[in-house]
């Protein structure tokens, strides 16, 4: 079972000032970084978790999909490619890496959780579920579970631990990622909200 613990994750301050970024978690590009210049060089997909402290232009992230989240504060008025597009908090919202894109903070900072994934490689999703402490969420390969809010722990699951096993479950912190798995698939209970970020391969 497999943990990424935000408070480990390097701050990477953005080229305008406006903001920093932490990845969470890429999987290296399938073709090579020449191929594939630019900010987004290197990799097919990417999760990450940035805070937003300043208006002003956003990255480009030519031949990319994009799915923002905002999970920290009121209010993204995002504009992408002229058009204002208000983003609330658990609202997740999919646009083009290609757009011309922009952020204005009229509630203030914010943070936010970005999927982006090579259009025609892979597709990212991003669901908000509300935790259970009688019914645990599970966590299968190709999703990330990061805890948004609250409290919670993660356990592997019963076919990983074994039917008679006793395994202590491992607290989370705020933002911290569970990386999941179909073999030993981790179990997440606790009380706030979890993001599921899905990342699926685009079959030819």
């Amino acid at each position: 079972m497999e943990i990424i613990r935000f408070a480990e994750l390097k701050a990477q301050p953005w080229r305008n000032g406006g903001g920093v970024t932490r990845e969470v978690a890429s999987h290296t590009a399938s073709t090579s970084s020449a191929e594939s210049p630019g900010p987004n060089g290197g990799w097919d997909w990417r999760v990450s978790i940035a805070d937003v402290s300043k208006a002003g232009d956003f990255s480009a992230f030519p031949g990319m999909d994009r799915v923002l989240t905002v999970v920290e504060g009121e209010l993204l008025l995002l504009s992408v490619d002229g058009a204002e597009h208000p983003l609330e908090k658990y609202r997740p919202y999919r646009f083009s890496g290609d757009a011309a894109t922009s952020g204005a903070l009229p509630t203030g900072d914010i943070r936010d959780l970005n999927v982006i994934t090579r259009t025609g490689a892979f597709k990212g999703y991003t669901s908000i579920v509300e935790l259970s402490k009688k019914r645990a969420h599970p966590v299968f390969e190709g999703q990330l579970g990061i805890l948004l809010q609250g409290q919670a722990a993660v356990t592997p699951g019963a076919a990983a631990a074994g039917p008679a096993a006793a395994t202590e479950p491992t607290t989370l912190a705020r933002y911290d990622a569970v990386v999941g798995s179909d073999t030993d698939t981790p179990e997440i209970l606790g009380r706030g909200f979890l993001a599921v970020v899905s990342i699926d391969r685009v079959e030819d």
